[in-house]
């Protein structure tokens, strides 16, 4: 009686041994991946005095609103030498008109016009390429047409940063705070994707980076070929460069205050949707090690989940250990995204964390679940 008794004990505790090893798969990376940025002393590289020539890129295809609202934040910079290339690409609004107009304005304004044509469909690489190649200077910066620097020094930081004989700089580019759960769940994406990308960079393994920004040498660039290697993505201008050029040696990271760029955040479900569909699609191109550490990190968060609620419906006698299991992992992450979160901007979102972790986590599985493989027809 007493065997079949310890034989029953162990295998109601089966389910809590399978939820301890998802456990011990999460905290490896909250504890040993995303401390290292936890850790991090930010520096600021605004104050050197060697300030060389840079070229900063904007791709804009019907970008009006968005142009007249944030390109003079990037114009009106203070450093003194720098350039601004737009290319506007095949826009059939009034972009033309309103780059024309501060081209009037601001000397250091350059445009690349693209033109339509009715054999070729272009995409944002195209269009980088040809800012790339019409850019006089060797450290280029890359950002958006609907970003905005919250400093006047962001060149000055990462260009900065270029010290040491780097070749890649990684910033950070949250969005805009507004109201509803929405705008929080992409603050918390973005954060989350941050936390992530810029911890392994400190780690030696950078994989990849933001086009909102980002900064690399003109030089790497055509080292590397471009984007020749994923043309056929139309998304992974950024993140599959990076993955593609980086080493342990090359990469820094740029995420003193003065160094953040903030963008518009999608404001609807359906373009959120669409959105992270098409960012899904190039992470089939990552690194074969990049793609393993990334999912085995999305599905043990998701089966986490997914164990703790199997081990309650099969054994609730025992939910006290899968009430444990969630704490130890939640007061982690507590302990850790503190100060990450406060290096970030987005402390706000730490009381919101079981709930947007939760969220998150399955969301993104099943967005990437559908639409990994899907084929992208637009690069906005």
């Amino acid at each position: 009686m007493l065997a079949n008794f310890h034989i029953d004990l162990n295998s109601d505790l089966i389910p809590y041994g399978i939820l301890l090893l998802f456990l011990v798969f999460q905290l490896y990376f909250i504890l040993f991946v995303y401390s290292k940025l936890a850790r991090y002393r930010v520096k600021s590289y605004q104050d050197h005095a060697d300030k060389k020539p840079v070229s900063v890129l904007i791709c804009a295809h019907n970008e009006q609103d968005n142009l007249q609202q944030f390109l003079p934040s990037i114009l009106n910079q203070d450093y003194p030498d720098f350039e601004v290339i737009v290319v506007n690409d095949c826009s059939s609004d009034e972009t033309k008109w309103i780059l024309q107009d501060f081209a009037s304005k601001y000397s250091h304004l350059r445009i690349v016009e693209i033109k339509e044509h009715i054999q070729l469909k272009h995409s944002k690489k195209f269009a980088l390429t040809m800012g790339i190649k019409a850019a006089k200077n060797e450290y280029l910066l890359m950002c958006d047409a609907d970003c905005e620097p919250v400093s006047r020094d962001w060149i000055s930081e990462l260009e900065g940063a270029f010290q040491e004989k780097k070749e890649i700089i990684l910033g950070y580019s949250p969005y805009f705070k507004y109201k509803g759960f929405l705008n929080k769940l992409i603050r918390f994406e973005t954060s989350h994707t941050a936390m992530s990308y810029l911890s392994y960079a400190l780690k030696g393994d950078a994989y990849m980076g933001v086009g909102r920004n980002l900064a690399y040498t003109k030089s790497l660039f055509f080292k590397g070929k471009g984007f020749n290697a994923h043309m056929h993505i139309k998304s992974g201008d950024d993140d599959l460069f990076v993955n593609s050029n980086a080493n342990s040696s090359n990469v820094a990271i740029a995420i003193h205050p003065d160094a953040i760029v903030e963008s518009a955040p999608k404001t609807t479900w359906k373009s959120y949707y669409k959105q992270k569909a098409r960012h899904s699609g190039a992470s089939v191109l990552y690194k074969t090690r990049h793609k393993n550490m990334l999912g085995i990190q999305l599905v043990t968060a998701v089966l986490f989940y997914l164990a703790i609620i199997a081990a309650v419906v099969i054994t609730p006698q025992y939910w006290y250990l899968a009430l444990a299991a969630y704490l130890i992992r939640l007061i982690c992450q507590l302990l850790v995204f503190k100060p990450i979160y406060r290096k970030l901007q987005v402390a706000d979102l730490l009381v919101w964390l079981p709930l947007l972790d939760f969220y998150y986590y399955f969301y993104i599985c099943f967005n990437g679940l559908f639409n990994r493989k899907k084929k992208q027809k637009t690069w906005k």
